[in-house]
């Protein structure tokens, strides 16, 4: 299968600072991927090059075989690669509707936004109820719902999460992981930075492993998850 992400020698500078150096990966239509590092590694840095909110040094990404150099964020979004960023971004002082409907904000088919509106909640019950909500009231865990359900309403082919889980209690983060799932089985690609090492390797078919910028492992989950270097670094296992 021809990859729907391919990212090719991807370079990134802040100032002195080379935070990204020659990454290379793909994502295939429809697959779960994940990225794992310690902070610092770069994970955030080749989100926000790959969306397009940052100018990479050098290096290609190609979204289903077109180049994306030089594209501003939101054209991007328009190709069907979405970020739902760190922190969740919503917009506290508008409701749960208003949010979700920001992000579709590109479109002009009223009877598919309206369509997808209907998918969301559905998808989503606990923001069926707060709908007339102002999204700054909800709890962590409803706002990184109503940012997954705000990226869905713009069609995505392809979703980059950043840190889904930060900041959620056990139970909030297993709900939206279950959301992530059900997003993934509908077909979308998901490429995933996730803190907790351990559940993005469970949930994520393949992996790649950033340290200081640089790509030292890939390969399938359950083989990273197995790999001692991994245990050891990532998942809390003695050397």
């Amino acid at each position: 299968m021809s990859a729907l992400l391919s990212v090719s020698r991807l370079s990134v500078a802040y100032g002195g600072i080379q935070a990204v150096r020659d990454l290379s990966l793909e994502v295939a239509p429809g697959e779960m991927v994940c990225l794992i590092g310690a902070n610092g590694a770069g994970k955030t840095t080749t989100l926000k090059a790959l969306s397009g909110l940052i100018a990479p040094q050098s290096g290609s990404v190609q979204l289903d075989g077109q180049p994306l150099a030089g594209l501003p964020a939101h054209a991007i979004a328009r190709r069907g690669m979405t970020l739902v960023p760190e922190g969740r971004g919503v917009f506290p002082r508008m409701t749960v509707a208003e949010n979700l409907l920001m992000g579709a904000y590109s479109r002009s088919d009223r009877a598919g936004i309206a369509g997808d509106l209907d998918q969301v909640y559905g998808l989503l019950p606990r923001l069926t109820e707060r709908r007339a909500q102002m999204a700054g009231l909800l709890s962590g865990g409803e706002q990184q719902m109503l940012a997954l359900g705000r990226a869905m309403m713009a069609r995505p082919r392809l979703l980059l999460l950043d840190e889904p889980s930060m900041g959620l209690a056990p139970l909030m983060v297993q709900a939206v992981f279950d959301i992530i799932r059900q997003i993934a089985a509908s077909g979308v690609a998901v490429l995933l930075i996730e803190q907790n090492a351990h559940l993005a390797l469970k949930t994520c078919a393949r992996g790649y492993v950033l340290e200081t910028g640089s790509i030292t492992l890939s390969g399938p989950a359950t083989e990273l998850a197995a790999t001692p270097a991994v245990r050891h670094a990532y998942l809390g296992e003695g050397s």
